[in-house]
């Protein structure tokens, strides 16, 4: 391992320094939807929609705008992906799907199915190599190379249902890794292929002790369980007691922020926290250099090609829906600080595919962005446009004046009094005034966000605050069939799922 380990840094060092291609992103997106179109123009979709005379045309990025309408989900599902299901090729992508992605996010109840064909494989290993490239920029010692790293994912066992398989997207990228990538790579087949995820996690924590790992990969509440689990099960203090060479903790789904201070508890050494921005229908960013704000740079050159959408009442609607026809702008018209939705083309069959994300650019050169939460996750029910990062940065303000730990929260909109209100759920088992956490929040909340403060003076009546214990978060998720490694619990709670919500706190003695 150590031999190997040494000839892998000594690998990763010599990429870094190959000279890279000078080209900007915008060039590099117009040859990435070129071979996208060229390669699907003989599919039912590309005939539909006439892609061999639309890459006639000089412009032919703005013919595709023009003439391809923007998808969501349920419109690209029921239009074309069925097909897909059914054992049909060339309906998006060349010949036939063989793998399906189950994806439910945070907030539909059913699980979406999203092709992942063999280029879109090809796409996340190539990026994944990039990022595994990008770790000379940390200047860590070679012994982190020799040590494992451990993958917190689904399971990887596969269901077929006759014309394709489904499952996990951990599942179906499972071989994916550089091969040299992959002798690292921990729990191993066996326990990856568990579907049941407390027994997971309680094989990773016997197996814990005879692993070095330097590098962990998951979403935070998982990680951050996982890490509880195997510190009480050994009788240690930190996580480092058993994993000295841990020093890489990659991270993704949802905003680190919040559970920083719980991992600063675990850990006796600093790690370095690396967002990645990996979905079913492709790997669309990644941190490749350590930074304050955990901006990602965008995969430009790699079979993705990008629009962003303002985040606006224009193109939404209140519960975060797409109007027809939203107004769109490519990379090269993007401008920083601004909310954006993301339309993505891909290799995977997508075409002008609303993802459900927002982001806003931090850099415009090198196209770097932050995730702020997901469209149908922000509250605006009266003009307070409140973001998931909105949330995140006021939550974790309150916590630390009153020297709490929040790791879990929702919020819901509410009428009141003929106008709005919002509720609060605050997960924490220490014993905190709620009405001192609505008061402090409510200050942080005027101070990030205008729109907030101006309503707050006229439609949003007022904010109230219930303090839970941690578990009925979990317990929740559990229950709602989303009890594991790819699950986040919404922080923003609309629709059935708020309903749900509602039924189990009362059931819980808890109001509604």
């Amino acid at each position: 391992m150590a031999i190997l380990g040494s000839i892998v840094k000594r690998t990763i060092d010599l990429g870094s320094k190959i000279p890279k291609r000078i080209s900007t992103p915008y060039r590099e997106q117009i040859k990435t939807l070129k071979k996208l179109m060229k390669k699907a123009r003989f599919t039912a979709f590309g005939e539909h929609y006439k892609f061999s005379q639309i890459l006639q045309q000089k412009d032919f990025v703005a013919e595709f705008r023009k003439n391809v309408p923007a998808h969501d989900y349920q419109s690209m599902f029921k239009n074309w992906w069925y097909r897909c299901l059914n054992g049909e090729p060339f309906v998006c992508w060349p010949n036939h799907i063989k793998y399906f992605a189950l994806s439910s996010g945070t907030s539909e109840a059913t699980s979406k199915h999203i092709p992942v064909t063999k280029d879109t494989l090809k796409q996340i290993r190539k990026i994944t190599t990039r990022q595994i490239l990008g770790i000379t920029q940390f200047n860590l010692p070679k012994e982190i190379f020799e040590s494992g790293i451990l993958m917190l994912g689904g399971s990887t066992h596969l269901n077929y249902n006759g014309t394709y398989f489904e499952g996990d997207l951990s599942g179906i990228t499972t071989g994916s890794s550089p091969f040299w990538f992959q002798h690292f790579q921990k729990p191993g087949k066996r326990i990856s292929q568990y579907k049941d995820w407390n027994s997971k996690l309680e094989e990773i924590t016997r197996n814990a002790k005879n692993w070095d790992i330097g590098v962990v990969c998951g979403v935070p509440a998982w990680i951050q369980i996982l890490f509880e689990k195997i510190i009480d099960y050994y009788k240690v203090k930190t996580i480092h007691d058993i994993w000295p060479n841990l020093r890489i903790y990659v991270h993704g789904g949802v905003a680190i922020a919040p559970y920083r201070k719980s991992f600063e508890r675990l850990v006796e050494h600093p790690l370095f926290y690396l967002d990645t921005y990996l979905a079913s229908e492709g790997f669309i960013a990644y941190q490749d250099r350590p930074t304050e704000d955990g901006s990602m740079k965008l995969n430009t050159d790699v079979g993705i090609f990008f629009e962003c959408v303002p985040f606006t009442e224009d193109n939404f609607d209140a519960d975060g829906n797409m109007k027809k026809d939203p107004a769109s702008v490519c990379l090269d018209e993007v401008e920083l600080g601004k909310e954006y939705a993301i339309l993505l083309s891909t290799c995977s069959g997508a075409w002008r595919y609303l993802i459900g994300d927002t982001v806003k650019f931090t850099d415009i050169n090198e196209m770097r962005v932050i995730i702020t939460g997901r469209t149908k996750h922000f509250l605006s029910l009266c003009g307070e446009h409140l973001s998931v990062d909105n949330m995140n940065r006021g939550v974790i303000q309150t916590a630390n004046e009153m020297g709490v730990i929040v790791n879990e929260f929702t919020v819901v909109g509410i009428p009141h009094e003929g106008l709005f209100a919002h509720k609060w759920y605050i997960g924490t088992d220490k014993q905190i005034d709620a009405e001192v956490f609505k008061q402090k929040l409510d200050e942080h909340l005027n101070s990030l966000n205008d729109d907030y403060r101006v309503e707050r003076l006229a439609a949003l009546k007022d904010i109230f605050v219930e303090v839970l214990p941690i578990d009925l978060f979990f317990e929740f998720l559990k229950l709602q069939g989303k009890f594991g490694s790819s699950h986040k619990f919404p922080r923003v709670l609309k629709g059935k799922v708020l309903e749900d919500w509602q039924k189990f706190l009362e059931s819980k003695g808890f109001s509604k």
